[in-house]
C-alpha cells in the first residue's frame, strides 16, 4: 500500500541555515524509490518552494507541492497548478492600509515576485535563503495582476503588535480570510478555507491514499491543521509547544539532526 508524507520546510526539513542534510535527502529518495509519495507542504510561495523541490530532484510524475499554507496545490511532474484559492484584491488593499496604520510591515505575492509597498529590514530578513525577487509600490493594487494566495505581516521587534492586529480584525476576518501565526514574527492571512490541512485532504483524496497511510510532520502553529487531519501527526523535537500538544509522536531528533529521516525510517519504510 502506498503511503504519503507531508513535510513542512522551514524548521522541519530544512536546517536553520536553509540547507538540507544528506541523510534527509537520501531518506526521501528511498521513500520515493519504494513507490511512496513525499509532499513538501509549506507556507512559502510556489516559486520559492519549487526551488527546494527541484534541488531534491522531486520533479518527476507523482511528486507534489502544497504552497501558501494550503492555498495552492501543485503537480511537480505535470508542471501544473491543480487547485488554488485566492484573496480578493479589495481585502488585500484593506490589510495593507490597516498594517500601515499599525506600523507593521506587510507583503503579498504574485507567482514570480514578492509584492510590497516598501523596502525594509523585514523584507531583507524574509528573503534570506529564498530564491525570489521583489517589486514594490506605494499602491499595492498597481502590482497585483491577479488575486494573490496569501498576505503576510512581519514584525521582528514587537510581536505584540501582530497579536493586537489579529485580535482587532477578528470580526472583519469572518467570511473573508483565515489568519494564524506561522512563528512569533509572522502573521499570515490566507483564503478563508485554506490551510495545510485542506491541502493534505485534497491530495490524499486525489491520490486515493487512505487516512491511516497519511503522515504529516512540522514544527510550527500553521502545521497544526495538517497534523490533526493526517493519520499520524508528527511534531519535530524543536516544535512549538502547541503543535506538540496535538501530535501523535514527537521526534527524537530536531531539524538540525535529520528529524525527517527519522520519520521516514520509523513510519514509512518500516513495514512491521
Amino acid at each position: 500500500m502506498k503511503k504519503i508524507l507531508f513535510s513542512d520546510l522551514d524548521g522541519t526539513l530544512l536546517k536553520d541555515h536553509k540547507t538540507i542534510s544528506n541523510k534527509n535527502r537520501e531518506a526521501i529518495q528511498r521513500l520515493v524509490d519504494a513507490g511512496h509519495y513525499f509532499v513538501v507542504t509549506t507556507g512559502r510561495p510556489l516559486k520559492s518552494a519549487y526551488e527546494v523541490v527541484k534541488s531534491l530532484g522531486l520533479t518527476m510524475p507523482g511528486c507534489y507541492l502544497i504552497a501558501f499554507n494550503g492555498a495552492l496545490v501543485y503537480d511537480c511532474g505535470a508542471d501544473a497548478v491543480l487547485t488554488q484559492q485566492t484573496i480578493p484584491v479589495r481585502d488585500v488593499e484593506f490589510l495593507f492600509q490597516e498594517a500601515e496604520k499599525y506600523g507593521i510591515y506587510i507583503q503579498t505575492y504574485s507567482h514570480t515576485h514578492i509584492l510590497t509597498s516598501k523596502k525594509s529590514s523585514e523584507l531583507s530578513g524574509y528573503m534570506e535563503g529564498k530564491e525570489m525577487p521583489f517589486r514594490f509600490s506605494a499602491r499595492i493594487s498597481e502590482l497585483l495582476e491577479e488575486e494573490p494566495n496569501k498576505v503576510l505581516l512581519i514584525s521582528q521587534e514587537d510581536t505584540d503588535k501582530l497579536k493586537r492586529f489579529q485580535q482587532e480584525h477578528m470580526d472583519w476576518e469572518i467570511g473573508r480570510c483565515n489568519s494564524f501565526f506561522s512563528c512569533n514574527e509572522y502573521l499570515e492571512y490566507c483564503p478563508k478555507n485554506a490551510d495545510k490541512g485542506s491541502g493534505v485532504l485534497y491530495l490524499s483524496d486525489l491520490l486515493k491514499i487512505p487516512q491511516k497511510h497519511t503522515y504529516a510532520v512540522g514544527d510550527e502553529r500553521n502545521d497544526i491543521p495538517m497534523i490533526k487531519v493526517a493519520g499520524t501527526g508528527i511534531a519535530m523535537k524543536n516544535a512549538n509547544g502547541q503543535l506538540k500538544a496535538v501530535a501523535d509522536y514527537i521526534t527524537e531528533h530536531d531539524n538540525e539532526h535529520d528529524g525527517v529521516a527519522e520519520v521516514i525510517e520509523r513510519f514509512l519504510l518500516n513495514e512491521v
